[in-house]
């Protein structure tokens, strides 16, 4: 029995192929491009939502990330990268581990929306939303000044979770890191792991590594910047 990971180019999904390498596990990688923005067809087929990542594992499908990193990290890595209950770190792994999909990237890509819908930042929840913005990536900045990785003292999936929206969605929603040093410094740590940089070659190897983690913002998914050139944005 083999696992499958469907990745969506430019996506959450990269978490998956990431956790994958860094267990060093056997596993059958299929890769989908965009269509031109949105997952193609094929993909959507996977999943009742059209939703990325999806795993397959015998007769098991999975989508959502969270879910996808637990099941493999459970199945295939022995718990490797999740603190166990009664360890220093249990708790904090807790939190973060579900910070990247409840608040840091359920806050940051409502600026996106707003975005796309046509509202510049003179618009009021614009406004509001960047000042969420802020206060969302300081957060993680004061965190990152007293700590290498975010649960603690060890890498953790609690760091594959979060990496993504501090990388690869910027490819959609470009925010500086540059007023946030010890994020910047966490993402030179990310970028020096064996398993980062496998994985960010097996699944999206036209992404720059330095860009992904450097103060600008990387270049724009090019379907969405066509999209945006096109209206005249």
């Amino acid at each position: 029995m083999t696992l499958t990971v469907h990745h969506l180019g430019v996506s959450q999904s990269d978490r998956v192929v990431w956790l994958c390498e860094e267990l060093c596990i056997e596993y059958d990688l299929k890769k989908y491009d965009r269509s031109p923005i949105m997952a193609p067809p094929e993909y959507k087929a996977l999943h009742p939502l059209g939703s990325a990542p999806v795993i397959e594992d015998g007769d098991v499908k999975l989508a959502e990330s969270g879910a996808c990193v637990e099941y493999i990290s459970q199945t295939y890595g022995n718990g490797r990268l999740i603190p166990k209950p009664g360890h220093k770190d249990y708790a904090e792994y807790l939190y973060w581990f579900h910070f990247a999909n409840g608040t840091l990237q359920a806050g940051l890509i409502k600026i996106m929306i707003l975005s796309m819908a046509g509202l510049g930042e003179s618009n009021e929840n614009v406004k509001r939303h960047y000042v969420r913005q802020r206060q969302l990536l300081e957060f993680v900045d004061q965190r990152l000044s007293k700590v290498p990785w975010l649960a603690g003292d060890q890498f953790t999936a609690a760091d594959i979770m979060n990496v993504c929206i501090l990388t690869t969605m910027r490819c959609f929603m470009p925010y500086d890191l540059g007023p946030y040093p010890s994020i910047l410094a966490y993402l030179q740590r990310v970028a020096a792991r064996d398993g980062y940089r496998r994985a960010m070659q097996k699944g999206d190897a036209e992404l720059d590594i330095e860009k992904l983690t450097g103060a600008a913002p990387p270049p724009m998914q090019k379907g969405l910047a066509a999209a945006l050139q096109a209206r005249g944005r």
